[in-house]
């Protein structure tokens, strides 16, 4: 009894001790954890930034250079002499001598002479026509036919052709008449003639001071080599 007695009076000695020395010590304190604890602050620091590294030189790998003499000297050397064994020479330079000689080409005539065409009305006689309106006009129609007799006239005969021919208001031919006793004998012209005023139509509208239904013209066509 005794002894146990002493054990927890020991035992209290002891709890009491250590109380006393955890009170002392403030860091082990439980009262001053938990007011430590609600005043701790959280702040995050970034990184520093991580230096930059100049990059590494690249260094080209130097490769060893052919060992070449300091002088390069080529040795002259003269060409044997050729022996014309076989004369091939002489026998080409009297083939050459021989077709060398030739006759000159004589100039051929050729067959087909260029031809110079001339097609012409004569002019319009003045004094007899006192409208400068109808002066005007025929002056077109006149043109007109003379185009269409160059594209017509092909061959070489020549001669002149006397037509008189008739035009309504409206520029389209009515009548065409070949004066025999004028016109040149030649068939063929007298078909171009004929044919060149009837491709020439039709022809402009009549302007409104010849206020006329038709008017009646005459031509002649001259058929020319130059």
């Amino acid at each position: 009894m005794f002894s146990e007695r002493v054990f927890q009076i020991a035992l209290l000695i002891s709890v009491i001790t250590h109380g006393v020395i955890l009170l002392q010590n403030s860091n082990l304190s439980l009262f001053s954890l938990n007011k430590k604890a609600q005043n701790i602050e959280v702040r995050y620091l970034k990184n520093p930034p991580a230096p930059k590294v100049p990059p590494k030189p690249v260094i080209a790998k130097q490769e060893p250079f052919l060992k070449l003499p300091l002088k390069i000297t080529a040795q002259k050397r003269t060409p044997p002499p050729f022996i014309d064994k076989e004369n091939i020479f002489k026998s080409n330079k009297q083939r050459i001598s021989s077709e060398s000689i030739f006759n000159k080409p004589a100039f051929i005539k050729p067959d087909i002479i260029a031809i110079k065409k001339k097609i012409t009305l004569p002019p319009i006689d003045m004094n007899k026509i006192n409208n400068p309106s109808y002066i005007s006009y025929y002056q077109i129609v006149r043109e007109k036919i003379r185009r269409a007799a160059y594209q017509n006239y092909t061959h070489t005969d020549v001669g002149e052709v006397y037509l008189s021919f008739t035009v309504s208001n409206d520029g389209y031919l009515r009548e065409v008449k070949l004066v025999e006793e004028k016109s040149s004998s030649s068939p063929y012209l007298k078909e171009i003639a004929l044919r060149s005023i009837k491709d020439a139509s039709p022809f402009p509208n009549f302007p409104k001071e010849l206020d006329y239904p038709q008017l009646s013209f005459n031509v002649v066509i001259s058929f020319e080599i130059e």
